[in-house]
């Protein structure tokens, strides 16, 4: 009787998830397009199946359409998260990997894409994860097969670590036997069956700690990790599978020898100097600061190594920011990353990211681009998200206000569109309604 109550209950559900038969016309006050340098207005934005079909005036909709009315709201692109770690569902990142199965951290971690989902957030890069398995690559399957609702997801399931180094647990005795949070390989042969192994179970991304981290304990942002051999055969072994390295890297000669290696992304950057600015915009390497995360843990004690995280909030911020206002001004493209875990942080703070990157100089347009367009161009899936055009997929957000003007207006997403279904409508209207809980 139970199994036959489930039969019944997973139509309904999934009925919830069908794109609309008919076209859908939205009608906000401004449409950001990501394109643009300003907002349109009296704009008209028209879906059919999971693309859109136009953007024009009025005279756009078709007959017989369904218009949704967006008054007093800001339509754009959904919004792109570059770095993130689903899996994490607690600040102590490197205990509570050692606390929880597969399992559970896929359940937690489905909800944890689900609620970002709602905030404005359609597309995800996973850029490793505190798992013993790929639970990422397989809730992306579940997704991707309309079993359950959730953003667009790619990245790596794992980082990639140095023994010692930030994907390592040094905190045991050596008598103990952890599994570290990290894939922990040494030397160019490790490396290169490491990320066989990724690609193998659906990492279409490689990360690479390049250099020391500041959340994990034992090791120093300031160190190189991986050697220069190691990381051009790292890079080498993943373009012969076309994946894409992005490469963690804080120290000034990591960042500089990741870029010379060939990766395609820069996360954090924290002690960036001129010349590795110079070396990025030549080279078209990515930048992915993830600013807002070292707000998040300035205060309080909820990290094992607080004490680093303390020590930048004190000293490094203000030198940080000033160092991503210069790369962009000399044309680094900035994407939005804002890697603050799972289920623990509460969602609407996630676009705080895009915030921030006006303090470090862009304009909110530009720091908006940053979260939408960039982010696709990043991913390489520029040809169908980042922007409203015709032609790319439906993936849309709404918010109150207009944030050209508040930044804040971010926070308050009222209508979420991915490949044209409606998923979060004006008045609170959710599909997850009855099947994403609300945290305690």
């Amino acid at each position: 009787m139970q199994r036959r109550h489930v039969l019944f209950l997973l139509p309904a559900l999934l009925s919830c998830w069908q794109a609309a038969a008919e076209p859908v016309a939205l009608v906000a006050d401004r449409v950001i397009d990501g394109v643009g340098n300003k907002a349109r207005i009296n704009t008209v934005v028209v879906i059919d199946g999971e693309r859109i079909i136009a953007v024009g005036d009025r005279s756009a909709i078709p007959a017989g359409a369904k218009v949704i009315q967006l008054p007093g709201q800001t339509l754009m692109p959904g919004f792109i998260n570059c770095h993130e770690h689903p899996l994490m569902y607690g600040d102590d990142y490197q205990n509570a990997h050692l606390q929880a199965s597969s399992a559970y951290k896929a359940l937690m971690g489905l909800a944890a894409l689900q609620r970002q989902l709602l905030a404005g957030w359609t597309t995800i890069r996973v850029m490793g994860d505190a798992d013993v398995y790929y639970a990422n690559q397989d809730i992306r399957k579940t997704i991707d097969k309309g079993v359950f609702i959730g953003p667009r997801l790619t990245g790596a399931g794992h980082y990639l670590s140095i023994t010692g180094g930030g994907g390592d647990v040094n905190y045991f005795s050596p008598e103990q036997r952890v599994i570290a949070d990290g894939l922990v390989v040494d030397g160019p042969e490790e490396i290169r069956k490491a990320i066989r192994e990724e690609i193998k179970y659906g990492s279409d991304w490689i990360k690479l700690l390049v250099t020391g981290a500041y959340q994990s304990v034992g090791d120093d942002p300031r160190n190189v990790a991986f050697s220069p051999e190691e990381l051009q055969a790292a890079v080498s072994e993943a373009n012969r599978h076309n994946v894409p390295v992005a490469a963690h890297a804080h120290a000034t000669e990591g960042i500089k020898q990741a870029v010379a290696a060939g990766v395609r992304s820069i996360e954090h950057g924290t002690f960036i100097d001129d010349e590795g600015i110079k070396m990025m915009a030549a080279k078209g390497t990515f930048l992915v600061p993830t600013i807002y995360i070292g707000d998040y843990y300035k205060e309080g004690d909820k990290l094992r190594a607080q004490d680093k995280q303390d020590e930048y909030a004190t000293h490094g911020r203000g030198k940080f920011l000033a160092a991503v206002g210069r790369a962009h001004k000399q044309g680094v493209k900035i994407a939005v990353g804002v890697d603050l875990g799972g289920y623990m942080t509460p969602p609407v703070v996630f676009v705080r990211e895009m915030a921030v990157l006006v303090e470090a100089g862009l304009t909110p347009m530009e720091a908006i681009q940053a979260g939408t367009r960039v982010g696709a161009e990043l991913l390489r899936w520029d040809d169908r998200l980042g922007t409203v055009q015709s032609g790319k997929l439906a993936d849309l957000v709404a918010v109150t206000g207009n944030p050209l003007d508040d930044m804040k207006a971010l926070e308050h997403v009222t209508f979420v569109m991915i490949g044209g279904r409606v998923v979060k409508s004006p008045g609170g209207g959710t599909t997850l309604a009855g099947i994403l809980a609300q945290p305690r």
